[in-house]
């Protein structure tokens, strides 16, 4: 069985500081993980920037990958969906997302939410009386119809 690996939260610049002093003082670089509470691949991934930059170049920190945040759906998509509504306003959001899922060789494109949300963010969806909160009409709050007998 594996151990669990400890997890440990990106680090602030004045981590990354203390965690290079520690190392050109003891030269250990387990015991200034250590100390500065980051793992030993926090080291070796701040190690080339420090050498290269110094200590001013452990102050900025640069995520990888795409920013937070929705990415969004490709103009090109969007557009389509679009188009499409206006080519057949009686489709609905299931129907066009299918209908773009055919067209795309079965692999699907957009939900049919993100349809509805499309359409709405260009003025061409109008909530449907099936979308609204259905209230019951059929009793009164605390009152039930009995389903056993028939009233006379």
């Amino acid at each position: 069985m594996s151990q669990k690996r400890t997890y440990f939260p990106p680090t602030t610049p004045q981590q990354r500081k203390l965690l290079f002093e520690n190392w050109e003082a003891t030269g250990n670089v387990a015991e200034a993980c250590r100390k500065a509470h980051v793992g030993r691949a926090t080291f070796y991934y701040w190690k080339p920037r420090f050498v290269a930059e110094g200590y001013a170049g452990l102050e900025r920190y640069q995520r990888k990958g795409p920013e937070k945040g929705r990415v969004g759906t490709p103009a090109k998509v969007r557009q389509k969906v679009i188009e499409m509504r206006r080519l057949y306003p009686e489709w609905g959001k299931h129907r066009i997302s299918d209908e773009m899922t055919k067209a795309n060789n079965w692999v699907p494109l957009v939900s049919p939410n993100t349809v509805r949300r499309i359409l709405a963010e260009a003025g061409l969806w109008k909530p449907d009386e099936k979308e609204q909160k259905k209230t019951p009409s059929n009793r009164q709050f605390g009152q039930q119809k009995s389903l056993d007998k028939p009233s006379t």
